[in-house]
Formats: structure tokens, sequence, C-alpha cells
């Protein structure tokens, strides 16, 4: 174990939060080895590594989700045993989790109590309404959320209800939050008020542990960064000793060269693949015009709720266009529902793989054959053997970390989930791949494996849509960028001369030359 290094502030104290030799071990697989780390009070412990490095299983142990096979857990220097999540939120441990876990159809006051007991085992939610609203308010102070605890959480956004999940972890008065990847559905005024809340809360002495994959974050937060690879923890980071570089090269074992980003090959003239002509999306007001060339990364670049998703529902036929035209290939494309483009060759990788891309329950051999079964089956057979080969195949080319084909995607990693998406779509060798948020909540060294895919995919001549909210992924993967504002297209920068601040400035509503004159 690498010792905690010093915070800069006052004399050594003793951790809050010191977990020794902690082993967890699945069928097939050891998620942890012996992972051993420290928290102090009013420290910000950042905790990086890979999809499947461990992280999230050693923070279930944490919250009382999973018990440890081997090895002790120490809160205030004495031993305790973590006999579920209620245990946890006794001892002052509360989780934030990454897809929030709030009741849509309560208000912020009720969710902020629900399923937390007083000491009486009287529950909260039995108290006087008023009483309720009282404790709610001020908790909601403490996070800034300035609004009635009577708001139905419905109507909050998702930078709003990340407030409401910490007032509830707050409710329990927990002394250590765990925030899981918080900042994956905010918008960047969100994540920045979120950041000043962390930061308020540090200065209250709670100890905060931290999981994000996004570098400038734990840069920016962080006292100490933790790093964990393949289930052990490798090393800590004082803030001050920290770079992008070295917490990388820790992540994967190894240096990266360069960026991870694939170097961009001059591609001669190609055909259109995907012309579209004044397509109209559901809930947009106009339409919107574009032209995907054979081979390309056309990225596609906008703030939340740009219509950037609903379009590419529209070309995948996940819902049905108002208007307008497509042609695949020269030949008219108008699909009506998914069937019809998954039989044309267009894919979509959606932006909740959990939700949209996979069926959890179900073995990654399934998945993988989900959406093309028939050319599986004989006399009405599933052939098993074929499934698995082609399983197999993708596995293989994917690098997808499993212990068995028959591993439940649930228990796989995210970034070993979405690797399952992309390989059902490759086993079916698309035309046009459309690619939503196509690294969201993905290490740095998954990401690079994806990038390259990505880039091999369009050498091969296949078409990719890519959405990404990441300016670099934009920047570093597209060939050109089509940029939209309140459903419209703005423009679109060709290669040639493309920066951020020519992106802002249409995402932000200002055209660039004539709005939505899209060139090939």
């Amino acid at each position: 174990m690498t010792l905690s290094p010093e915070l800069p502030t006052g004399p050594d104290p003793a951790p809050l939060l010191a977990m020794r030799g902690i082993v967890k071990r699945f069928p097939g697989v050891t998620a942890l080895a012996g992972v051993s780390l420290s928290l102090r009070a009013g420290e910000v412990l950042a905790v990086m590594g890979e999809n499947g490095a461990g992280k999230s299983t050693l923070m279930k142990i944490l919250g009382g989700a999973y018990p440890p096979d081997e090895g002790q857990i120490v809160i205030d220097g004495a031993p305790v045993a973590l006999h579920g999540v209620r245990e946890a939120k006794r001892l002052g441990i509360a989780l934030v989790h990454q897809e929030l876990m709030l009741a849509s159809n309560l208000d912020i006051a009720a969710n902020i109590f629900l399923g937390n007991e007083g000491s009486n085992g009287r529950l909260l939610v039995r108290l006087r309404r008023d009483e309720l609203n009282t404790r709610a308010a001020a908790l909601m102070r403490r996070v800034g959320l300035s609004l009635p605890p009577t708001t139905p959480v419905s109507a909050l956004t998702a930078g709003q209800m990340q407030m409401v999940e910490i007032a509830k972890a707050l409710s329990v008065n927990a002394r250590i939050i765990i925030m899981d990847e918080p900042t994956s559905s905010l918008t960047a005024g969100e994540s920045a008020e979120l950041f000043g809340i962390v930061r308020k809360l540090r200065a209250e002495g709670i100890g905060i542990i931290y999981i994000s994959h996004r570098m400038d974050e734990v840069l920016s937060l962080s006292d100490r960064i933790a790093v964990l690879r393949d289930g052990k923890h490798v090393g800590d980071l004082p803030r001050a000793e920290a770079t992008h570089d070295r917490i990388v090269a820790m992540m994967v074992g190894r240096e990266l060269s360069g960026h991870y980003f694939p170097e961009k090959r001059e591609r001669p003239p190609r055909e259109p693949v995907l012309v579209v002509s004044d397509l109209i999306a559901p809930g947009a007001p106009a339409g919107v015009s574009f032209t995907a060339l054979r081979g390309e990364i056309l990225g596609f670049a906008g703030l939340v709720g740009s219509g950037r998703t609903e379009l590419m529902q529209s070309i995948f036929g996940a819902t049905r266009a108002l208007g307008g035209a497509m042609t695949l290939e020269g030949k008219p494309y108008l699909p009506r529902t998914t069937r019809d483009a998954i039989d044309r060759g267009v894919y979509l990788a959606p932006e909740d793989r959990k939700r949209h891309g996979l069926v959890l329950p179900m073995t990654l051999v399934e998945n993988t054959s989900l959406p093309n079964l028939a050319s599986y089956s004989r006399w009405g057979w599933l052939r098993r053997d074929a499934e698995r080969r082609v399983a197999r195949a993708e596995v293989d080319r994917l690098r997808i970390k499993t212990p068995t084909l028959d591993q439940r995607a649930v228990n796989l990693s995210g970034g070993n989930q979405q690797k399952i998406v992309l390989g059902k779509w490759l086993s079916m060798s698309p035309r046009v791949l459309i690619l939503d948020e196509p690294t969201r909540g993905i290490d740095v060294g998954t990401k690079a494996e994806i990038y390259r895919h990505m880039a091999a995919l369009a050498d091969a001549g296949i078409t990719l849509l890519m959405v990404s909210s990441d300016m670099e992924e934009v920047l570093g993967m597209s060939d050109r960028v089509v940029v939209m504002h309140e459903r419209r297209i703005k423009g679109v920068l060709q290669r040639e001369g493309l920066t951020q601040e020519r992106i802002a400035t249409l995402m932000t509503g200002k055209a660039e030359g004539a709005e939505g004159e899209v060139t090939a």
C-alpha cells in the first residue's frame, strides 16, 4: 500500500476511513485483490482506474451492498462490519449514484427522507408534513438548492436532481460521501455548481470519495488521487504531483504515446452514402439537411437539448420523421421502424447503453446475436455454436474483458458493456454506424481502444455519425463537424481550421455563414 501523502493543512490526523487488504471474488474472477486506501475528514479523494479496475466493487463494499471476502474496514480507528446498506448509512456512509436513484412521482422532501428511519425506528416520512418540509429545506440550503421542498422531482433538471441526492446523503448525517461519476449527465453550468458544493462539504469536514473519468475535474477538485488497476491499488498521487500523463500511465500500466486519438489520415474524395434532405425530427421547428460520405467520421456537436439525439433516432427509425427525405447509397431511405434501418445496414449505439443498448440480464453471447437472430436460426432452432463463434470473434477483436462468453452484461464494466454494443453491430457489417456519446463514462485506456476501432471502421469505408458532448473528442475524431442549436443545423465545419472556439460560437446560436448550410 502506498502511504497517503500529507494534506497541506495542519498535522497528520488519523484517517476517518481505512480499507485494508480488501478482497472480493466473483465466479471466475477476482475483482479486488488486497486493496487498501484511506480517507481523511475534509479530504476529496479521487479514485481512478480503467473500467473493470474494481472501483465500483470497492465502493459497493464500502456502501454495504457487497460483503468483502477478506480485509478490514476501519472508521475512526475502530473496525466495523457492514451488514448491508442500512448499516453503512448508520455509520455515516452515503453513496450518490451515477444513475440517479430518485422517485420521480414524489416531491423533493419525500425523496430526501425516503427509506431513512429515526433512531426510534419511526419512519421520517410519517412525520408531520410541515416538519418534513422544514428539515428538507434546511438540507436543501446546504446544497444551494433554492426551490420549495414540495417541488416534484419530475420537474427538476439533472443538476437539481444531483443536489437532491447529496441532500439525501446529508439527511443521514453522512461523514463519508461517495460520488460516482456525478457530472456524467450534467451541463457545464450544473457541473460548476456541483464543484462548489463539493468544496463546501470538504470545508465542513466531510470526507468525499470522487469517482470520475474526467481528468480536468479530478485535477481541479481532489486533494489526492488513488489509482486502481486490475483489482489492485497501484498508488496515490497528491494533487501537486498529479498530471494527466502520470495518472494515465498508472491506470493503464504503460505510457500512452502522445494523445489517445489516432492520427488522422487523408482520404481520397468519397461518394455520398447518407443524404438527409429537410428531415423534420419530432419536436424540431424545421427540417435539417446534411450529407455523410463513405468512410468519414461526421461529428455532431451541440448543447444539451440541441436535438442531436432526436435526429439520430429518426435516422435509425426509433422515432418517425415528420417530414423530409433521405437516401442511402442513392436509394430512397425513410425507416418506419428500427427493423427497417437494421435491414438496410444502419445501426445505432445509443446514448444510454444500459437502458437502450443492452438487455442487462442476458449474456454477452445473447446480446451479440439478439439483433440478428434470423441468421443464427435453422429450421426454427438457434445454432448456439454459430452464436458463440461470432461472439468470440467480437470479444477478440474488441478485447472485451470477460471471464466467460456466458457472463451477464449487467456484471461487466461500463467500458466492456459499450464494447458489446459495438460488437453486436460490427458483426452485422454496418453501412452507417451511429454512435451517440460513444465514450461517456469510459476510462482513457478503453477510450483509446474505441477510437482506434472507429478509425479502422472509417478506413474500411463505413460511415460513422458521432454525437458527442466531449469537445476534445469532437475535435480529435471528426473529419467534419455538424453543429446544432435549438434543433437546427447552424453550420458545418471542415477539418481544416477546426477549433473549439468556432464550434462553441455555432453551438450558442451564432451562425457562421448561411444558417443550415452544409457542405460535403
